[in-house]
């Protein structure tokens, strides 16, 4: 898998096609909008605001 991910769901760095390393986070150039925060013990409500739909951007849970 290549692309803006560091990492590939299975844990290898991405590779962009001409083998060099993927850019991105380390970088700064890839920014994700974030819609709205949650502690864990939040996740109900989370769901429930992804269920509302109409989101701009990720649901992030945040771990103490």
């Amino acid at each position: 898998m290549t692309g803006p991910r560091d990492r590939s769901r299975t844990g290898r760095e991405c590779r962009s096609p001409d083998g060099t390393r993927a850019a991105g986070r380390d970088t700064g150039a890839v920014r994700v909008a974030v819609d709205s925060t949650y502690p864990l013990a939040g996740a109900r409500r989370a769901h429930e605001r992804a269920a509302r739909g109409h989101i701009r951007g990720k649901i992030v849970l945040t771990v103490a």
